[in-house]
């Protein structure tokens, strides 16, 4: 086995803390690489709480990795030591389903591996990227660019890919108008590829004050969604609405925004269930549509559109002793727009 160490918590109550563990040796499949920056995601304090489901603990979180590869096995031929690889929210799937032969690993129907808190295929738990190192099967490792900065590519890893996805899928771009509904890590990577696309993009937002970070963005519009005037301004205005949102909030009241035939996308996940009255729906034939990150092919071409067009994310790069000051603040919406841990402060 090898030696690991990494911050984790024992359980829901307790706060981040340094842990030893052991990783399991490199197989002939496998990679290996020392975690270089881990991006810090909403949905690692959601999961760490129990908010949507009981954890596996001590819970190592963590799944927006990037670092470099240390050793490899046999019969490895996509990557070498030396090289810059990231690893993104899954590290393995059955890999024979329907689902996993189209590259839709994400949605594997057997139920893909997540990089943490979750058990591997022997049953054996799984530890994120708040670590020094990682074994990954290869099939799961993705090429990274050091076209870009390494720190400001991990969130790419998921806050990229769960929102480049959808925009791919429903082929948003030129000549739509697209909503993004929250400006945090995932809505302002949204906005990045919207406008990447070519899509009239709009911010939705309570806070009037991220009005002027949305333009610098590249965001078209603003509105702030507690000002009646600007809601009813933007009634009947929008083709899609990326909804990235990870706390409770009215679906009806932003289908009313939607014009007919429109598609309310929901990316973030907040710990309650949402709601939608069917007349919200039937009056603009409008629907409510789901999108979970994305599959291997599809998250490498996400990092290879990035590296060619110098899309990264906007963060704060911390140490992970203050992890916990950092969920803090993230809790608070006080960051732009990503925390990343710098692993070498571990």
């Amino acid at each position: 086995m090898i030696k690991a160490k990494g911050y984790a918590a024992q359980t829901p109550e307790t706060d981040l803390a340094a842990w030893q563990f052991e990783r399991r040796e490199v197989g002939a499949h496998d990679v290996q690489l020392e975690i270089l920056y881990c991006g810090v995601c909403h949905s690692d304090l959601h999961q760490i709480k129990n908010d949507w489901f009981p954890g596996v603990f001590p819970m190592v979180p963590g799944h927006e990795i990037v670092g470099r590869v240390v050793k490899v096995g046999d019969h490895v031929k996509g990557f070498k030591p030396g090289d810059t690889a990231g690893v993104g929210c899954m590290v393995d799937s059955c890999q024979v389903c329907e689902n996993c032969k189209e590259g839709l690993e994400n949605y594997c129907l057997e139920g893909n591996t997540q990089t943490y808190n979750n058990l591997d295929r022997s049953g054996i738990p799984t530890y994120g990227g708040y670590s020094n190192t990682i074994v990954v099967r290869e099939e799961f490792v993705l090429h990274v660019s050091e076209k870009l900065s390494l720190a400001a590519t991990a969130p790419l890893l998921c806050a990229g890919i769960t929102t480049y996805s959808p925009l791919r899928y429903w082929k948003i771009g030129k000549g739509h108008k697209l909503a993004v509904l929250g400006l945090g890590g995932l809505g302002h990577m949204a906005v990045k590829f919207g406008v990447a696309f070519g899509a009239e993009v709009t911010v939705l937002s309570t806070s009037p004050s991220k009005a002027a970070a949305a333009k610098a963005l590249g965001a078209h519009r603003f509105v702030v969604t507690s000002d009646k005037e600007q809601v009813k301004a933007a009634k009947h205005s929008f083709d899609f609405i990326i909804d990235t949102v990870s706390a409770e909030h009215d679906l009806n009241f932003y289908l009313r925004m939607l014009r007919t035939n429109g598609v309310h996308i929901c990316v973030g996940v907040p710990p309650g269930q949402l709601s939608v009255h069917p007349f919200s729906l039937l009056g603009g034939r409008k629907s409510v549509a789901g999108s979970g990150i994305g599959g291997i092919k599809e998250t490498q071409e996400m990092l290879d559109f990035c590296a060619e067009h110098n899309i990264v994310s906007d963060i704060e790069l911390i140490d992970i002793k203050d992890i916990t000051n950092a969920y803090a603040r993230m809790e608070k919406g006080d960051v732009r727009y990503r925390f990343v841990i710098d692993m070498a402060t571990l």
